[in-house]
């Protein structure tokens, strides 16, 4: 049945090899060579793509417009994901349906509701602002970038919440199309735990001026709740597996790799050893 096929092989790096086009031929010798990865028909990545995320539309096209621009779509897509995980959340602190089941109605409504509103005052930053920075860094290098939430993985994670009380979940992604080399794409893919990491010392010293300022105990609680999902985003993204950042970095530089994989270590250490609470104890009482 093969006899006369050629074998099939696959690819992991696509920057490795990249033909040019005959009418460039020659020219980039001595520069970097630069790739379009987008998805399509035809495209290699396009089974992962439709299949994961359903990127969806017609081809895309560089980026040329405004740096704050976001299509009808993105703003639906980056809605829908940051409510289906902050109701996860909402699910987990309430312990899963099994825990649920002997609340009254009424009252496990309203439970619901406020744990939701908690959960996407403290953690919808950290994925929202993590999701616009592989953006607005893609952009910055020309690109076409937009988040796409991935449906199939929202309802699967709001289905482990409710019946575990455990959050796994894919709420989505930015998709990056454009002509980028290996250290573009780790920058863009670097921006992701940068912000979360810029967004744990802004909750370090927001928080403990909050803290100082009331005596309510909700407070401090968010601004924990803040810097646990700030840590553990910017950790895991950090790992080098997958379509995560991690690898992305990794491929482009192992000493950056590991300088910001031990920061977003470094960070959850703080918060779950409780160094993390010492330090905004010790910031509020400077106010």
């Amino acid at each position: 049945m093969t006899q006369g096929r050629r074998p099939i092989r696959l690819e992991e790096d696509p920057f490795e090899r990249v033909k040019e086009p005959p009418s460039t031929q020659g020219q980039s010798r001595g520069r970097p060579v630069r790739v379009v990865i987008q998805s399509g028909q035809g495209s290699p990545f396009e089974p992962f793509m439709r299949g994961f995320f359903d990127v969806g539309g017609p081809s895309v096209t560089p980026h040329k417009g405004s740096l704050f621009h976001f299509s009808e779509r993105e703003l639906k897509d980056l809605a829908m994901a940051t409510l289906a995980f902050s109701f996860a959340i909402s699910l987990v602190m309430h312990g899963g349906i099994f825990n649920m089941m002997g609340l009254p109605l009424g009252a496990l409504l309203i439970s619901l509701v406020r744990s939701t509103v908690f959960a996407l005052a403290g953690l919808a930053p950290a994925f929202v602002l993590h999701e616009l920075a592989h953006k607005y860094v893609a952009r910055h290098f020309g690109c076409w970038a937009e988040f796409r939430a991935d449906p199939r993985g929202l309802k699967i994670g709001v289905l482990i919440a409710l019946v575990i009380g455990f959050v796994f979940m894919a709420p989505g992604a930015v998709m990056v199309a454009g002509r980028v080399g290996k250290k573009e794409n780790g920058i863009i893919a670097l921006a992701g735990p940068i912000s979360n990491i810029l967004l744990f010392i802004f909750g370090l010293l927001a928080g403990g001026l909050l803290i100082s300022m009331t005596s309510v105990g909700w407070v401090a609680d968010l601004v924990v709740f803040w810097l646990w999902g700030n840590a553990i985003l910017g950790a895991f993204n950090m790992l080098p597996f997958g379509p995560l950042d991690g690898r992305k970095v990794k491929d482009w530089s192992d000493p950056i790799f590991w300088t910001f994989l031990s920061l977003t270590i470094g960070l959850v250490y703080l918060v779950f050893s409780g160094k993390a609470i010492e330090m905004l104890q010790y910031i509020s009482n400077l106010f």
